[in-house]
C-alpha cells in the first residue's frame, strides 16, 4: 500500500521527482521514510505545552483536538501593587499581582472556535466559555478576512501588526497570573475545527485534481503536523484505502468492495521455464507470519481529555516489544479497540496469496479490484498485475470475510481519569455586619466589622473587598479568601420572644445560597459553648434543631434569642432577612479603612460579578456602643418622690453571672435619663449611678407639660450612648 499511495501522492505533489521517490519499492523505502519497524506512523506526541520557538511548523487540525500551540507575541509582565491596612497607626501591607498579555497560534488552517483551555492541568476556560481567571480572551478563527487584534495593533502599530490570516490564534489580555505563581502557565487548547471529518478535508487544501470519497467514521479529531503522505499511510493501516492515479484525477476511496466481485476466466497454463503454475495456471501460498505483528493502537482518547491511550488486539503476544500503530487522531476507546482488532484480522487473512495467469485482458481489473477465482473460495483483492507474453499475471490477497471482519464486543476500557472540575463561575453573595466586642478587642476600642462572603458554586475563588465610605469611591480592603460563608435568606419572620427563656415557639425557614451547604443540630450543652450561632437580620440567635427540607431549604427550631446583647432587635424581624452562620468563616475588615460614615458600605467583586456587590453594615456601632440597661424599677416614696433604678450591662460580657456585678468597661460610669422623645427631650438628667430621684414638684411639672411621656435611660459609654430602656410612663 505504501507504494500505491505514495507513488500517486508523490507524483501529484512533487512531479516526476516525487513520483520517482513514491515508486521506490520494499523495505528500504519504508525504513527510510516511515521509521522503525516497531512503530507504524510518526511517534504519537504526548500533550505538549505551549512553547515559543522560531521555525516550528504549525500543524493543521481537523475535527476536535487538544493542542498546545506556539506563543507568537507577548508583552512584559505588568505589576500592580495594592496598599492594605495602615489605619490609625496599624501596620500596612503592600500586595503585588501580575498580569500578562500574549497571543498563541493554534492551527495553520481556519477553525470554528475554541472549547476548553487547560492551564497547568487545571481548567482555565470551561465548556460553557467561562474564563476562570481574571482577564480577557479573544479568539481569531483564521479566516481570510480576519482583522488585526486590537491589543496587538495598539502595541505594535499598523505597519508592524499582521492580521495573521489563515492562522487561528488566541489572544489573552491582562491574564491574572496569581493562580499560576506569577508566571505564564503551560496551556493546552481544545480546538474545534470541523463538525465532522472526511479525508477530502485533509487533501483538498493541498492536492489539486483529487477526488476523495472517504468519511473518517469514528474519527473525532485528527492532527497533521508532517508530510501528508505519512498521515495517509497511517490512516490506511486502520482504514484501508485504494488510490487510482490512472486518469487525470487522483481517486482515493475505501477498498473497492463492489456489489459483486469480478469472476476471472480459467487459469492459463504456461510452458515457459520458471513460470508459476505450469500445469494449473496458478499458484497459491501463505506468507510466513510476522515475528512482530501489529498488536497495539496508540491514539488520543476523547473520553480522557485527549490524553494518549492505547488499545491491544486479542491474541497471543509476540516476543519482544509489541508493534504499534501511532494514529494522531481523537477516538473513543471502543472505536480504537475495533480498529486494532480489524487490523490484526486483515493482516492474518492477507497472508493468503494467489498468483493467477489469465489469457484475457479485462480493463476493469486493476489494483484494488475485488475478484473471485473459479473453484477457489473467498474474495480476493488485486495487488498488482503484469502483461507478459504468456498472459496477464495477477497477484491477489485474501480479504477478510464480512462475518469475520466485525470484532466481538469485548468492551474497551479507556482507563481512569480524574478530570478538573468544570463548575460555572457564580456570582458573589455578601453581608456586612458588626459583632459585639470580645475580650481581645475590648481594650483596643476598635469596631469588629466582618463581611460574610459566599457564592452558590463550589468553584468560587473568592472576591476582592472594598470600602465605600459614602462618597462612591472604592477603597481596597483586601481579598475575602476562598472559604464560603454559610449564608442565605430567611423566608419567614421570627416571633418576638423574651431573651430570658428558651424559645420553643418560633420556627425559622432559611434558604441557603448553595443547596450543597449543610446545617447541623446542637445539644443544649453544645449551645452553651457557643454552637450554632447565627445572625438573623440584626439579631444574633442560637438554634438547636436543623432539619433539611430539600433544595437548600432548612427548618430551624429551638432558639436562644438576643445573643451578644442584640435583644433590641428581637421585635424587628421581617421576611427576607439575611441569615449568616457565625462559624468563623467571615472575613474581618479594617474598621479604620471602612470609616464611620452613616452611608458606609462594603463592596465585593469576584470573577462572576459584572458589577460590585454592595452591602450596608448591619448592627453598625454594636461593638463600641454599651448595651442598654435592664431591669427597670420605679417606686413612689412617701413624700411623693419618684425613685427610678436600673441595672447596667457591660460590653464584652456575654454571660450573665448571678451575684456578681458586671464590670465597668467604660472610662466612667454615667447615665442619661430623658423625658419625652429622644431627639427632642423635654428634660434630661445625667447621673453617675444607676438611680434617679425626681422630686414631687418636678414630677408634677413634667406631667403638666407632657402627659403620657416616657422616661428612658441610656448608658453613656466611652464611644457612644446605649440603646434606651423605658423606665416609667407619666400619667
Amino acid at each position: 500500500m505504501a507504494t500505491l499511495v505514495l507513488n500517486a501522492v508523490g507524483s501529484t505533489l512533487g512531479g516526476p521527482l516525487g513520483g520517482a521517490i513514491g515508486s521506490m519499492v520494499g523495505s528500504q523505502f519504508d525504513a527510510a521514510i516511515f521509521g522503525s519497524p516497531g512503530r507504524d506512523g510518526a511517534r504519537l506526541k504526548e500533550l505538549d505545552v505551549t512553547m515559543s520557538s522560531y521555525g516550528q511548523p504549525l500543524p493543521r487540525h481537523f475535527g476536535r483536538m487538544r493542542v498546545a500551540g506556539q506563543i507568537i507575541w507577548a508583552t512584559d509582565l505588568v505589576e500592580s501593587s495594592e496598599l492594605l491596612g495602615g489605619g490609625k497607626g496599624a501596620a500596612s501591607l503592600t500586595s503585588y499581582s501580575y498580569t500578562a498579555s500574549f497571543a498563541v497560534a493554534l492551527a495553520s488552517r481556519p477553525i470554528l472556535g475554541i472549547g476548553r483551555i487547560w492551564a497547568d492541568g487545571k481548567l482555565l476556560r470551561g465548556a460553557q466559555g467561562d474564563l476562570k481567571a481574571g482577564g480577557t480572551l479573544r479568539i481569531h478563527t483564521g479566516h481570510g478576512d480576519q482583522a488585526c487584534d486590537p491589543l496587538m495593533l495598539a502595541a505594535e502599530g499598523e505597519a508592524r501588526c499582521p492580521a495573521h490570516r489563515d492562522l487561528a490564534y488566541a489572544v489573552f489580555e491582562d491574564l491574572d497570573l496569581s493562580e499560576f505563581y506569577n508566571r505564564l502557565p503551560a496551556l493546552t487548547f481544545e480546538v474545534l475545527a470541523d463538525e465532522r471529518i472526511e479525508l477530502a478535508d485533509l487533501l483538498g487544501e493541498l492536492v489539486e485534481d483529487v477526488e476523495v470519497a472517504v468519511p473518517l467514521d469514528g474519527f473525532q479529531g485528527l492532527t497533521c503536523d508532517g508530510p501528508v503522505g505519512g498521515v495517509l499511510e497511517t490512516i490506511d493501516r486502520v482504514l484501508p484505502l485504494d488510490v487510482d492515479a490512472g486518469s487525470d484525477t487522483l481517486l482515493i476511496s475505501h477498498r473497492r468492495l463492489q456489489s459483486r466481485p469480478i469472476v476471472l476466466s480459467e487459469a492459463a497454463i504456461s510452458t515457459g521455464d520458471g513460470d508459476f503454475g505450469a500445469a494449473t495456471g496458478f499458484a497459491r501460498h501463505r506468507l510466513a507470519a510476522d515475528e512482530h505483528p501489529v498488536s497495539q493502537l496508540r491514539y488520543f482518547d476523547s473520553d480522557r481529555d485527549y490524553l494518549p491511550g492505547v488499545q491491544h488486539a486479542q491474541g497471543q503476544a509476540s516476543r519482544g516489544a509489541p508493534r504499534a500503530i501511532e494514529l494522531p487522531a481523537a477516538l473513543s476507546a471502543d472505536t480504537a479497540r475495533g480498529m486494532i482488532e480489524r487490523v490484526r484480522r486483515r493482516n492474518d487473512w492477507s497472508r493468503d496469496r494467489i498468483s493467477w495467469r489469465s489469457s484475457e485482458l479485462d480493463p476493469d481489473v486493476a489494483p484494488g479490484t475485488l475478484v473471485a477465482f473459479p473453484q477457489i473460495a473467498g474474495q480476493w483483492r488485486v495487488l498488482d498485475w503484469e502483461w507478459r507474453d504468456s498472459g496477464v499475471e495477477i497477484t491477489a490477497e485474501r480479504l477478510v470475510p464480512r462475518s469475520a471482519d466485525v470484532p466481538a464486543q469485548a468492551g474497551a476500557d479507556p482507563g481512569r481519569l480524574n478530570p478538573p472540575q468544570d463548575f460555572p463561575v457564580t456570582a458573589t453573595k455578601l453581608a456586612a455586619f458588626e459583632l459585639p466586642c470580645d475580650a481581645a478587642t475590648l481594650a483596643a476600642g476598635q469596631a469588629r466589622v466582618f463581611a460574610a462572603v459566599s457564592s452558590a458554586g463550589a468553584n468560587w475563588s473568592g472576591a476582592a473587598l472594598f470600602a465605600d465610605r459614602g462618597d462612591g469611591a472604592l477603597h481596597p480592603l483586601g481579598p475575602s479568601g476562598r472559604r464560603r460563608a454559610i449564608m442565605g435568606t430567611a423566608t419567614n419572620a421570627l416571633l418576638p420572644m423574651s431573651p430570658m427563656i428558651f424559645d420553643r415557639r418560633s420556627s425559622l425557614r432559611v434558604t441557603l445560597v448553595d443547596p450543597g451547604m449543610q446545617l447541623v443540630s446542637a445539644t443544649t450543652a453544645q449551645m452553651a459553648e457557643g454552637a450554632n450561632l447565627a445572625l438573623v437580620g440584626d439579631e444574633i440567635v442560637q438554634f438547636a434543631a436543623a432539619a433539611p427540607l430539600g433544595a437548600g431549604q432548612w427548618r430551624l427550631d429551638g432558639f436562644l434569642r438576643g445573643r451578644g446583647r442584640t435583644d433590641g432587635a428581637i421585635a424587628d424581624h421581617g421576611q427576607g432577612e439575611v441569615f449568616v452562620l457565625l462559624d468563623g468563616k467571615a472575613s474581618a475588615l479594617d474598621a479604620a479603612l471602612l470609616g464611620g460614615a452613616a452611608g458606609r458600605k462594603v463592596a465585593a467583586l469576584g470573577r462572576g460579578d459584572a458589577e460590585p456587590v454592595l452591602a450596608s453594615v448591619q448592627m453598625s456601632g454594636l461593638t463600641l456602643r454599651p448595651p442598654a440597661p435592664v431591669h427597670p424599677r420605679a417606686a413612689l416614696l412617701h413624700d411623693g418622690t419618684l425613685r427610678l433604678n436600673w441595672t447596667r450591662r457591660a460590653r464584652g460580657d456575654w454571660v450573665w453571672q448571678d451575684g456578681i456585678d458586671v464590670p465597668l468597661v467604660e472610662q466612667s460610669e454615667s447615665y442619661v435619663v430623658a423625658c419625652g422623645p429622644l431627639a427632642t427631650p423635654l428634660a434630661t438628667w445625667t447621673v453617675p449611678t444607676p438611680s434617679l430621684d425626681l422630686p414631687p414638684d418636678t414630677l408634677s411639672r413634667l406631667v403638666a407639660l407632657l402627659p403620657g411621656a416616657v422616661l428612658t435611660v441610656r448608658q453613656q459609654g466611652t464611644y457612644g450612648l446605649s440603646a434606651p430602656l423605658d423606665l416609667f410612663r407619666l400619667s
